[in-house]
């Protein structure tokens, strides 16, 4: 299958790896001098060093170019550039059926990656790849479990067979609010687990986080059309166990500099590549707020990314809530 995938940091590097060798991959990006040195070093040494790019794999910048014979596009931006992304695929006719695998809100309007692509991309199939996976171990070829997730059940059937072979095993889902809900919300606990991590509050105290953030991440999503049983999968727990304990989250490492006296802004200065629980924590928070979901480790998250409070009076705040039934 000819494969386009749009953007080229660490996880559409990593796909356009492990996907060439069953598949011919075409992976573009913005950056003409990106692309010229991943041509010259066969090598993103710039997002993904350390990982060779196999010879099949075509580089390219333009767009309409890099679009044109694909039989299916994977967009792999952040989700702050996905409408804009999905809108250039629009201003060029391409209707070629879509996969993205950025995790999030969209900050300004609060609504989820195929909200986005219903709007920009109107009756184009598409769905989302996801699940706990970390860029560097799909690059290596390490075993890998994902979600394919869309609406339209004989295209998430298809395409998950297709992309299915090698490391990565892939799972068809027809729920794709649960997988995209749990995909966004998990990286809001990643953040409050390396907090409580850095200040060394054990591993009682971890397992509670996580546990109650599933708790959380299930009631948004079913306030939000999707089905409970999803979070106990690969996009629910699954995604969330690597989050909140890998050290190659980096979501988790701003928890944990946070956590040891650093702003925000120096946090993800020394972090160089995207946190999407930063602004999907305040996304979630005010929308939570108008749907009436209690989630008080987003809020305490979101307090706490907004410089409301302290990292020790958020941990306060949340130790000192009232009991409650389980």
């Amino acid at each position: 299958m000819k494969i386009t995938i749009l953007a080229a940091g660490a996880w559409g590097t990593a796909l356009a790896i492990a996907f060439s060798a069953r598949h011919q991959v075409t992976l573009w990006a913005r950056e003409s001098d990106l692309v010229d040195d991943m041509r010259q070093r066969r090598e993103n040494v710039r997002f993904l060093p350390g990982f060779a790019l196999p010879p099949e794999l075509a580089l390219e910048n333009e767009l309409a170019t890099a679009g044109a014979t694909a039989e299916v596009i994977i967009i792999a931006t952040p989700i702050a550039g996905l409408r804009p992304t999905a809108q250039s695929l629009a201003a060029l006719g391409l209707k070629t059926p879509l996969l993205w695998i950025c995790k999030g809100f969209e900050v300004a309007a609060g609504k989820l990656p195929h909200e986005v692509i219903a709007e920009a991309l109107p009756d184009v199939p598409g769905g989302m790849l996801s699940g706990p996976s970390f860029a560097q171990e799909v690059a290596a070829g390490l075993p890998t479990a994902l979600t394919l997730a869309s609406n339209d059940r004989p295209f998430a059937h298809d395409m998950a067979l297709a992309l299915h072979g090698g490391s990565l095993r892939i799972y068809a889902s027809h729920d794709l609010i649960g997988v995209e809900v749990g995909g966004a919300v998990k990286n809001i606990l990643a953040i409050a687990t390396g907090i409580c991590d850095s200040l060394k509050l054990g591993f009682n105290a971890r397992a509670a986080l996580m546990t109650r953030g599933l708790a959380e991440i299930a009631r948004l999503g079913v306030a939000l059309g999707a089905k409970k049983e999803t979070f106990l999968g690969l996009s629910g727990v699954g995604d969330l166990i690597l989050t909140c304990t890998g050290d190659l989250s980096r979501n988790r490492r701003v928890g944990q500099e946070l956590a040891s006296g650093k702003s925000l802004q120096q946090a993800l200065a020394d972090l160089g590549h995207v946190a999407e629980g930063v602004p999907t924590a305040l996304a979630v928070h005010q929308l939570a707020g108008r749907l009436g979901v209690d989630m008080p480790i987003t809020a305490a998250v979101a307090a706490l990314l907004e410089g409301k409070v302290s990292v020790r009076d958020g941990i306060g705040q949340l130790l000192s809530r009232d009991p409650a039934e389980e």
